[in-house]
C-alpha cells in the first residue's frame, strides 16, 4: 500500500532565491547565511515551486538548529504544500527499479551528480529523455529536491554524515 503524502492547505510567503548547488561544506556555508523567512528556491517542469522556510524546527542532539530549514513543494495553483520525505523519495525509487533498472539506474546516477554538487538543472539538460519512461516522481522533482534536503542535512549535522546519510541508503538499495 503506497502510503498518501502529506499535504497542507496555506499560503506561503516567499521570495526568490538562487543558490547554485556546490560542494557539501561550500553549499552548506551559503545556506547558514540565508535570514530567517520563505524562499522559492526551484521551479519543476510542471510549473509547481520548490521552497524553503527557515528556521525549521529541528532538534538535533537535544539542541535546536538555527540554520535548519524546511523543504516544501508548493502548488501555487491550489495553495498546497507538500513536505516530501526520505521514504516517499526512496520508494518512488524502489518502484523505478522494478519497472526498468536500467533507466532507474540512470535517474539515480544523475542523483549522485547532484549530490556531488553538480546543478541539478545541468545534469538534466544533458538526457532531457532522463526517466520520462518510469512512472512515478518526475526525475527534476527528485533531483532538485534532493538538491536541498541534502543542504538541510549538512546544516543539521555539519561534522556528521549529512547528505552522505540518505545517499548511502540509495546507493545500498541499488547495489545489494
Amino acid at each position: 500500500m503506497v502510503k498518501k503524502p502529506a499535504i497542507y492547505s496555506a499560503k506561503l510567503n516567499k521570495t526568490p532565491l538562487r543558490i547554485r548547488n556546490a560542494t557539501r561544506e561550500e553549499f552548506r556555508k551559503k545556506l547558514v547565511e540565508i535570514p530567517f523567512s520563505g524562499y522559492e528556491v526551484e521551479t519543476l517542469s510542471d510549473g509547481r515551486k520548490i521552497c524553503i522556510t527557515k528556521p525549521g524546527g529541528k532538534n538535533v542532539y537535544g539542541r535546536m538548529q538555527i540554520h535548519d530549514f524546511m523543504v516544501w513543494i508548493h502548488d501555487e495553483s491550489n495553495n498546497e504544500l507538500w513536505r516530501i520525505s526520505h521514504e516517499e523519495i526512496f520508494n518512488d525509487l524502489k518502484n523505478k527499479m522494478n519497472q526498468n533498472i536500467t533507466e532507474a539506474k540512470k535517474v539515480i546516477l544523475a542523483l549522485k551528480r547532484v549530490h556531488a554538487g553538480e546543478e541539478p538543472e545541468e545534469v538534466l539538460s544533458e538526457n532531457a529523455k532522463l526517466g520520462k519512461s518510469l512512472q512515478g516522481y518526475a526525475p527534476d522533482l527528485i533531483l532538485k529536491v534532493y538538491k536541498w534536503i541534502w543542504g538541510q542535512e549538512d546544516c543539521n549535522y555539519p561534522k556528521g554524515e549529512g547528505r552522505n546519510m540518505s545517499m548511502n541508503a540509495i546507493m545500498d538499495e541499488i547495489y545489494r
